[in-house]
């Protein structure tokens, strides 16, 4: 783990390029450059940005390690979503507030807990299957957005009735809005009034904040408080080491949290998924057969290398709060430190024959948790991501068991940056036909299709 230190600063290479081209790369096409200064300086260098100044960029497995496992007390957050999410968020806390919070969410979202969410998933992918045309290529991008958005509102929010529709029809432009307004300079969030960008977002906020109050009141108002097993219930039922409860104000800002890190990037990591197979016939068919004998170790598979391939957040962030050793690098305080998602998943160290989609490096073995970092890592490592993985798996089994795909030997979609997380640049689009009861599976094609 990264240690304190009094040494002289020691930072990594740094190219020669200016902070203002830096960061109009970096908000543009930040894996092009990434991966171009990757290949020139390795897996550590030192880019001069904007907002940031000098950032160090990592993408070695040690020195990741190093970092996620490195106290608290020496690095913390380093995003800019606490503006966003509110001061409850776990992005706005740092150090023992944090750690303590962090107790606290954790078992709302336990492995086993995940079972009984599964049902509520499964009920939103027919809902939302049920107007998909057949033989006709269209976007899944949407359908998945809404798939995980009402699946996040029922199971985490404990939302129905006119509150689940509110939510459903406010947070979506919330979310967009915020995302932009989080990688954008400090005086883009200013209150010009109702239409300037921040003031419009502190209007969503506003609504938002009414519609958690009301569910608030609802859920203890509710006989059977107790046994309610929805995440806002949770929380609201759990207590700090002191007996304290969690401020209803910060549990407003926790679940705008979980869907805001959740809801995009489980829906676009779908949407890969189906765009993946759609131009792998043999693994669809694999696929399909696992289904149809009820089994689930290539699916799982197929999810870990999509999100390995296909990684829709290229990019963690943590600030120095002292002078540490990380590696053979000294970083000085308030120093960013961006863990490369993309330059670790790509590596041919980390992964031979890095560039190919194939499951079956999974099969049998679970992803290292300092080469495979889709979710982040240490104790900011997403909370939810037991939810999102159960989430994909429970969508996914049910496409594969409910349609059979259409194939292409079209090019891979390209990459297309939606602020904080990248998409398919065409939407993830697929062809579906209806398998009738006992239908047979789809024909193994004699030639694999292969798209990177």
């Amino acid at each position: 783990m990264g240690q304190a230190t009094t040494d002289p600063v020691r930072l990594p290479p740094a190219p020669p390029i200016p902070k203002i081209a830096a960061g109009l790369g970096f908000v543009g096409a930040r894996a092009k450059l990434v991966g171009v200064l990757a290949k020139r300086y390795g897996t550590a260098f030192t880019l001069n940005l904007p907002i940031f100044g000098k950032a160090v960029v990592i993408s070695d497995p040690v020195l990741i390690k190093d970092l996620f496992t490195t106290s608290t007390e020496l690095v913390g957050r380093a995003s800019n979503l606490g503006v966003i999410l509110g001061p409850g968020s776990t992005f706005s806390l740092n150090g023992d507030e944090h750690r303590e919070r962090r107790k606290l969410l954790v078992p709302p979202f336990h492995g086993k807990r995940m079972q009984g969410y599964e049902h509520i998933i499964e009920e939103e992918v027919m809902r939302e299957i049920a107007s998909w045309p057949e033989g006709q290529e269209f976007q899944t991008l949407a359908p998945m957005m809404r798939i995980t958005l009402n699946a996040i509102l029922r199971a985490v929010f404990g939302a129905e009735g006119d509150a689940l529709d509110e939510l459903r029809e406010l947070l979506p432009p919330a979310v967009a809005l915020g995302s932009r307004l989080a990688v954008m300079p400090p005086f883009a969030r200013r209150d010009l009034g109702r239409w300037s960008p921040w003031g419009r977002f502190l209007y969503y906020r506003r609504r938002y904040d009414a519609v958690i109050d009301r569910l608030i009141d609802q859920a203890r108002s509710d006989p059977a408080f107790d046994e309610r097993t929805d995440v806002l219930s949770l929380l609201l039922q759990a207590r700090y080491e002191n007996g304290e409860p969690i401020a209803d104000r910060h549990v407003a800002d926790e679940l705008l949290t979980l869907l805001t890190a959740g809801h995009e990037t489980t829906a676009t990591t779908l949407a890969w998924t189906i765009e993946r197979l759609r131009r792998h016939p043999r693994l669809l068919t694999r696929l399909t057969a696992e289904v149809d004998t009820a089994g689930s170790e290539l699916r799982q598979a197929t999810i870990w290398e999509v999100q390995r391939t296909r990684p829709v957040v290229d990019g963690t962030l943590r600030m120095t709060r002292q002078r540490i050793r990380l590696g053979e690098w000294v970083i000085p305080e308030n120093h960013v430190v961006i863990v490369s998602i993309g330059q670790a998943h790509s590596s041919e160290a980390n992964f031979p024959n890095a560039k190919a989609f194939n499951p079956d490096r999974f099969v049998g073995a679970a992803p290292d948790t300092h080469t495979w970092v889709p979710f982040g890592g240490g104790v900011r490592r997403c909370v939810g991501a037991a939810f999102a993985n159960m989430e994909m798996n429970v969508t996914l089994r049910t496409l594969l068991r409910e349609f059979e795909f259409g194939t292409t030997y079209a090019r891979g979609e390209p990459v297309h940056s939606r602020g904080i997380a990248t998409a398919p640049g065409s939407g993830g689009r697929a062809v579906v036909y209806r398998r009738a009861p006992g239908s047979p599976m789809p024909t193994v094609h004699d030639t694999e299709m292969v798209s990177v």
